[in-house]
């Protein structure tokens, strides 16, 4: 149980302590700051600690944001401070020192927990300081102030705020005003009967795959009603985060399922189309991977820019202040925010065409989106980065590289080829990225099933892997390598399953692909999570997308049309049970030792 400390001079009625114990806090009350240190020694050092001024006033939901928050290990409000294991002895040092400064006679006149987060702040601690709004946290110095401070608090509708500021700051069209309108009210009422975030993202994707069931059975009751459960299971998909921030219950693990269930959802439903069009006699299974690749790409581009940029000094640009501007002029922001084609607005556009249209005029309309939104995203990240004057920093370059996924031959190659690489101009990542997977792509898209030339291609493309990542990726377009990558990969899959033109390639391709883009996805989510990329020996025995590409290559050179589509299929089933294992492993152990969650707030792909 966390302990919460109470200094300073008790206020009769006052509410705090009780308030504290609604928290879930043990109280204790020092009767001076020396007392407050002796009592912060005594709490276990696993767990959450707080100190409190006893003349504290606000509101219940301050303090719960201030004081129950697992994402940041430092916390503070006016009047209170608190730290997870992690850093409690950044706060028993600060403690230490005020003491020692003080002499522990200003507590009575001096809030010590505001003395303690100014310590902390001085030795470069990393505080986190919740936006409150129009909450009050306060600690009144008068009972004048004291008056005008409960007053204040009286004024404000505590729930109304806890509601409001349940929903994500920034987010789609379909999600503000046709979704989170009322799924704020489902979230409430999970979290009043005791339900949690995870559960509630369970259902989502139990919800989802039995829409995609019901899409299989290619009829057209079967199709409708898979389009209103594609629009509950995004109902539930938007309550779970909501539940986490109204009742603030954040973990590694939660945030890990809600990214992963989203790309789970969606692509089975697209595999629940394809099963249901065939059943119809309507082979779609080449535009369901084709969305697959699209979308997976998108994303890719997505991370791979923000990582680049994130933490890079002189990030503005001509293009930048621009957008900045539009943001001011309202109407702009919504259409710059439907058209990127944002899951609220996907997901309501696949389920309506679903329920009134066929499989294949659904995946026309989706690739034809996701297709514009891709070139006008990407289009404005390429200008944004040229005109801007960033200075990408080491750790840019380490999850670039991570992002890039590659293997052995890569590396090796890439190791010859570093003298060489230092002396090419700074677009040659990039650039040979590009042309690269091009070639190989265009090679299986446009010769015949089992010639020699995508292998051939498959080995230059080995070679332009290597040159690309032969030097950090610091360049003011290196963020598209991994992008290329993922393309060149995916689509050479794609096109050579074509190719082989018999019944279950295609479908054994899209498990393939999917199967690597969880690999892909699991590498960005921990990347994002500060956790890493996954271990070396993961990347080595999957083979990185070069060797990956290699391996296709040479399958479709040497083996039968049918014989392709077995090892397509043994492929998938290995990759899935190495990759997903050694994923769940880690954000399980990830989770049991408290590791830091990090949830997408911003406006989700």
């Amino acid at each position: 149980m966390p302990t919460a400390i109470l200094t300073g001079q008790q206020v009769p009625g006052s509410s705090i302590e009780g308030e504290l114990r609604s928290l879930g806090f043990d109280v204790h009350l020092a009767s001076g700051a020396a007392d407050a240190e002796t009592l912060l020694a005594r709490v276990p050092g696993e767990e959450r600690v707080a100190v409190v001024d006893a003349r504290f006033v606000g509101h219940p939901h301050a303090l719960r944001l201030g004081l129950t928050d697992p994402r940041f290990p430092l916390a503070a409000i006016p009047g209170a401070v608190t730290a997870q294991p992690a850093a409690r002895q950044a706060m028993t040092r600060a403690m230490a020192r005020e003491n020692s400064a003080g002499g522990g006679t200003a507590v009575a006149v001096d809030s010590l927990a505001d003395r303690i987060t100014a310590a902390l702040d001085a030795d470069g601690a990393a505080v986190h300081r919740p936006e409150l709004g129009s909450l009050v946290a306060a600690v009144p110095a008068d009972p004048q102030a004291r008056n005008e401070a409960r007053q204040a608090v009286a004024a404000v509708d505590d729930e109304a705020v806890r509601l409001k500021s349940a929903v994500k700051a920034r987010d789609g069209f379909v999600t503000t005003h046709l979704v989170s309108p009322y799924s704020r009210y489902i979230a409430r009422w999970c979290a009043r009967r005791g339900l949690t975030p995870n559960q509630v993202t369970t259902a989502s994707l139990v919800t989802a795959l039995i829409a995609a069931g019901c899409a299989a059975t290619g009829t057209r009751g079967g199709f409708v009603a898979a389009g209103v459960l594609l629009i509950a299971s995004f109902v539930l998909d938007c309550t779970d985060g909501q539940l986490a921030r109204y009742s603030l219950q954040y973990s590694t693990l939660g945030a890990w399922l809600d990214a992963t269930f989203d790309r789970a959802k969606e692509y089975a439903y697209y595999a629940g189309l394809a099963l249901g069009a065939a059943r119809g006699g309507d082979d779609v299974w080449a535009l369901a991977l084709g969305a697959m690749v699209l979308q997976t790409c998108r994303h890719v581009v997505d991370f791979s820019f923000n990582e680049a940029n994130h933490d890079a000094s002189a990030n503005t640009s001509p293009t930048a202040a621009l957008s900045d501007k539009l943001d001011s002029v309202g109407w702009t922001v919504w259409v710059r925010r439907m058209i990127v084609l944002p899951i609220g607005e996907r997901w309501a556009m696949i389920a309506v065409l679903t329920a009134l249209t066929t499989p294949r005029i659904t995946f026309y309309a989706l690739l034809i989106g996701c297709a514009f939104a891709a070139t006008y995203t990407t289009a404005g990240r390429v200008l944004r980065s040229l005109t801007r004057k960033a200075v990408r920093t080491d750790r840019a370059a380490k999850a670039l590289a991570d992002l890039a996924d590659s293997g052995p031959l890569a590396e090796a190659a890439a190791r010859g080829l570093r003298p060489a690489a230092r002396r090419l101009p700074g677009f040659t990542a990039p650039a040979v990225a590009l042309l690269g997977g091009a070639a190989v792509v265009a090679t299986a898209a446009l010769t015949g099933f089992g010639g020699p030339w995508p292998l051939v291609a498959a080995l230059v493309y080995v070679l332009t892997s290597a040159l690309a990542v032969a030097r950090p990726l610091k360049g003011a377009l290196d963020w598209l390598v991994p992008p290329f990558f993922r393309a060149a990969e995916y689509l050479t899959v794609l096109f050579l399953a074509a190719k082989a033109d018999v019944n279950g390639a295609l479908p054994a391709a899209f498990g393939l692909v999917a199967a690597v883009a969880y690999h892909h996805y699991d590498t960005v989510y921990r990347i994002r999570g500060d956790a890493g990329a996954p271990p070396q020996w993961l990347v080595r025995t999957i083979g990185g997308h070069e060797g990956r590409t290699l391996v296709i290559c040479v399958l479709a050179v040497l083996l039968t049309a049918t014989q392709f589509k077995v090892a397509l299929t043994v492929l998938a089933v290995a990759v899935a049970l190495v990759v997903l294992a050694e994923s769940i492993r880690f954000w399980v152990a990830a989770h049991k030792v408290g590791a830091p969650a990090v949830h997408d707030e911003g406006e989700p792909a």
